[in-house]
């Protein structure tokens, strides 16, 4: 294994083990820190955790037993993987995580660039944009776990750690990689170990990465990996082999836990001509919706690939955190979609379309996962996965976990369709 890997939610693992699979890299996804060390061929190891949303010692934690275990694989280098919109919150783990693995790697500074240009987040003189929005006017400062109120990252990372976090101007990162390299080492012996790197295209990604070629650590979206496979293919490094993906017919089902603007788009559009099934926190907590009853509307309407959704405009999720609290709301949410994706692998889906980062976890915890191959691409960021859990049978299953805010509005008809038909990713 050449290059380690530490995601802090699953559907971000996924979204940069496609990157580096299409870069090529053979890559393999974890879900968890393996018990054992890794078999067959894997370059690239990327390791899912569920840490965005937790306390930052128990985000340390995790990270560092990733970390080692990444090192004893044999990983040459690092990447600390977090949202393209740097989900956290002032109080979060981003910065005490990338801090903790530079002490664990005995390095001076890393590289801090969320970028990722082909779902619109390009980074400015320090400030992040979603399409032509700054981050706090994208919708994200309306995240019902992490709003994102603060577009300008280094003061979002002051928060978090003590001291202050450098910046690499655009100006510099468009004079290459040498000129990136001499800014980096400025704003590290200033005493700034976290740089943010403004990026806008994926040339520039590709440039911060070749100047990453000898850090140890570098953190960011996976737009930063882009550039990361070829410092390995210049070393003569990568093999060159791939997984063949095997489509895999069968009944589907949709879940959507994610309440970002886009998953609102993209349930509205599936919901047009599919049977669907709407859940709220409230009758969640009241028991006038169980798993039992969803799965029953499942069954139902299994050959028509079913929606179940919780997904719902802020000021519904607002009220829902007022009654309820914030965190019961969410773990009732999340349980329910968990116990259902099993549920419904038991009852023989075989294709399941999951959007959100929360609802991606806990459907992968609930179907005991441990690792997922990476199949072609769906929408930017997002692949087709092949599982193979306990429950289903020996073909496995096939699985999107999606970001909320990324795919297009028919996001969820094209993933089913890859699933069952797709073709290996170039």
């Amino acid at each position: 294994m050449l290059l380690g890997c530490i995601a802090d939610d699953f559907t971000g693992a996924s979204d940069l083990a496609n990157t580096l699979a299409r870069a090529g890299m053979a890559t393999t996804q974890f879900v968890g820190v393996p018990p054992g060390a890794s078999a067959g061929t894997c370059e690239a190891g990327v390791v899912a955790l569920k840490t965005r949303s937790i306390p930052a010692d128990e985000a340390v934690a995790q990270s560092l037993a990733a970390l080692r275990w990444l090192r004893a694989q044999g990983c040459r280098q690092f990447l600390f993987k977090y949202c393209s919109t740097f989900d956290s919150t002032p109080e979060g783990n981003i910065g005490p995580v990338a801090l903790a693995l530079l002490d664990a790697l005995d390095e001076p500074g890393a590289f801090v660039c969320p970028v990722f240009p082909a779902t619109g987040r390009t980074l400015y003189m320090g400030h992040l944009f979603v399409g032509d929005r700054l981050l706090s006017e994208s919708g994200m400062q309306r995240h019902p776990l992490t709003p994102m109120t603060d577009p300008d990252i280094r003061r979002w990372l002051g928060r978090q750690i003590q001291g202050e976090a450098g910046l690499v101007r655009h100006d510099a990162v468009r004079r290459g990689s040498a000129a990136i390299s001499e800014a980096w080492r400025d704003e590290v012996a200033a005493g700034r170990k976290l740089v943010v790197v403004d990026a806008i295209t994926d040339d520039d990604l590709r440039a911060i990465g070749h100047a990453a070629r000898d850090h140890a650590l570098i953190t960011g979206g996976s737009g930063i990996a882009l550039g990361l496979p070829e410092n390995f293919r210049a070393q003569g490094l990568l093999s060159g082999e791939r997984l063949a993906f095997e489509p895999l017919l069968g009944p589907a089902a949709v879940l959507s836990g994610s309440c970002s603007s886009m998953s609102l788009r993209q349930v509205d559009d599936y919901r047009q001509d599919h049977p669907a099934l709407a859940v709220t926190p409230d009758v969640l907590l009241s028991g006038d919706l169980t798993v039992q009853i969803a799965l029953g509307f499942a069954r139902k309407h299994l050959a028509d690939a079913p929606l179940i959704y919780s997904s719902a405009d802020p000021d519904s999720v607002s009220r829902a955190q007022a009654t309820h609290g914030r965190d019961r709301a969410a773990r009732a949410v999340e349980a329910f979609f968990g116990e259902l994706a099993a549920q419904l692998i038991q009852a023989g889906v075989t294709r399941l379309a999951v959007g959100g980062g929360e609802t991606s976890g806990a459907v992968v915890g609930a179907l005991s996962l441990r690792q997922l191959a990476i199949g072609p691409e769906i929408d930017p960021g997002v692949p087709v996965l092949s599982a193979y859990p306990a429950l289903a049978g020996p073909q496995g299953i096939r699985l999107a976990l999606k970001s909320g805010n990324f795919g297009a509005p028919d996001f969820y008809r094209k993933a089913l369709r890859q699933m069952s038909h797709a073709a290996p990713h170039p």
